[in-house]
């Protein structure tokens, strides 16, 4: 009787190379060559870090409404207020720490990520 093992879905790419190289039985050959501590438990953090598979959350009705705030009104500047209102939103649904930031391009990339969700409920 074989059991069969349940994969947690993929959190990033780290996880998706590793499941390839146990699919392909590469893991073992390095894990004999290399010896059980081949550095693949931190590459895997690595690339999850850096590439995850990332699903956002449902937006609160509250969080929809601040939102709509900004959207619909076509606000293109935020004071340090309506930062610290955003950052909370964008945190929770992205799962991610964000920090507060004055980077132009990065509150660019925040609003941008989070209109996109924001647009799924609008439509």
């Amino acid at each position: 009787m074989s059991k069969k093992r349940t994969r947690k879905p993929a959190q990033g790419l780290g996880d998706t190379v590793e499941n390839v190289l146990q699919a392909t039985g590469i893991d073992k050959v390095a894990k004999f060559i290399l010896g059980e501590d081949c550095g693949c438990a931190e590459r895997k953090q690595k690339l999850n870090a850096m590439f995850p598979y990332s699903r956002p959350q449902c937006l609160t009705e509250n969080e929809y409404n601040t939102l709509s705030v900004y959207f619909e009104n076509k606000v293109y500047t935020l004071r340090p207020t309506d930062q610290a209102k955003i950052i909370p939103i964008y945190s929770r649904v992205f799962n991610v720490r964000q920090e507060p930031t004055s980077c132009s391009s990065c509150w660019v990339d925040i609003m941008n990520k989070l209109k996109k969700v924001y647009e799924e409920y609008s439509n």
